[in-house]
């Protein structure tokens, strides 16, 4: 640093050579070296004291005004609060290590009830801007990336739910998966652009463009190459990898689209795959129904896999025909991971309601990051009630 905070010199005391004494003798240079080290850190108690004052006209007593963020007769403070929602939330430590750790740095421990209590705090305030951003997400977003991922709340499966850009996010958690879910939590039914996910059923209900997650695919390709090994499954794995590359060096030539001729004969040799493929894998044989057996004889992987693909051509191939539909759905998988990393620390949440907490702290951190905002710098305007909002998200009237 050009300025340290601290300047210590170390003097020469005598000539090392000869023995003369230099006490007396100026320096004629420095060396310097810096050491980057933090202050021991103290909870610091802050007393405020309301006057009351009698009236010599009327006899009565009048008090001041504590300030409004004062409202209790002993509590914590803003910083406290947010490294205890911080360590939790962000950092995804249980309950009990979050006070562990504040008791080794501060020499003050929080009860576990105290950070829940923060967390809850934290949630409310951040809500009306969640629900700003989830509005933004509905009506201006062009892209819109959905996933879900089983959550365990008090030892039972529920869901959590995604969708998200790359500047926004929005988490949810419900006991359903598909539509009951989703319509519940209203984005989908509502959204305008194009849809990127898997190949989940519900997905589909709704009347809107869809996109379909390639890197899903590839894996399925890859699974069925080792275990059910046919021409089409290698060939069909190029022709996805090679409109991919297609369409990259397009977008870097600065082109809006591939030629039609290009599109053509891509999708062309799409249908001869898929149909190659269904040739190989035909329909089970009634002569195979088992006595008494009722319903649809069950199919193989890769025939139900390719009755996808080929219902679903628009969507697998909507990378190629609208450049601004990406490949695959990582962005989804990207704002999962860490939710997952959460319930493998702590095993899954003791209440469904410090889950929805955490979803909507979550949500807020997410889009705060992905905006270049720190997280403890967002937790602090939160709990100051001047939560976080990017500059292109119009806050709810």
């Amino acid at each position: 640093m050009e300025k340290p905070d601290e300047v210590k010199v170390h003097r020469v005391q005598k000539c090392l050579h000869c023995g003369q004494t230099l006490k007396g003798q100026k320096a004629i240079r420095y060396e310097k070296r810096q050491v980057f080290d933090l202050p021991k850190v103290e909870i610091r108690v802050t007393e405020h004291r309301a006057e009351i004052k009698g009236c010599p006209c009327c006899g009565k007593e009048t008090r001041a005004a504590f300030p409004s963020e004062v409202s209790r007769a002993v509590q914590y403070g803003t910083e406290m609060k947010a490294q205890m929602i911080y360590l939790n939330t962000e950092q995804h430590m249980p309950l009990e290590r979050t006070c562990d750790l504040l008791e080794e740095f501060y020499n003050h421990r929080p009860s576990e009830g105290t950070a829940v209590a923060a967390c809850a705090e934290a949630a409310q305030k951040v809500e009306t801007s969640n629900q700003a951003v989830k509005e933004h997400l509905v009506e201006h977003e062009k892209i819109g990336h959905f996933d879900e991922t089983g959550l365990m709340i008090n030892g039972i499966l529920n869901w959590l739910h995604t969708a998200s850009t790359s500047r926004l996010t929005c988490y949810a958690v419900h006991a359903k998966r598909g539509s009951i879910a989703m319509n519940e939590i209203n984005i989908l039914p509502r959204f305008k652009g194009w849809a990127v996910h898997d190949d989940l059923a519900s997905y589909f209900q709704y009347n809107l463009e869809h996109a379909l997650c390639n890197a899903h695919h590839l894996r399925t390709l890859l699974f069925l190459l080792e275990r059910y090994p046919q021409k089409w499954v290698q060939e069909l794995n190029d022709l996805l990898l090679a409109i991919k590359s297609k369409v990259e060096t397009a977008k870097k030539k600065t082109q809006t689209a591939l030629s039609v001729r290009q599109s053509h004969n891509f999708s062309k040799t799409y249908d001869g795959l898929i149909a190659q493929g269904l040739r190989a894998n035909p329909p089970p044989n009634e002569k195979q129904r088992k006595p008494g057996q009722r319903g649809r004889l069950k199919q193989s992987p890769a025939r139900n896999f390719l009755l996808r693909l080929r219902e679903h051509k628009q969507a697998v191939l909507a990378f190629m025909y609208d450049f601004d539909v990406p490949f695959d759905n990582n962005q989804a998988e990207r704002d999962l991971r860490m939710m997952k990393v959460k319930q493998k620390v702590s095993g899954g949440f003791r209440s469904t309601s410090g889950a929805q907490n955490f979803c909507q702290i979550r949500s807020y951190l997410s889009t705060a990051r992905k905006n270049g905002v720190m997280a403890l710098t967002a937790l602090r305007l939160a709990l100051s009630n001047t939560p976080f909002l990017p500059d292109f998200v119009a806050p709810l009237a």
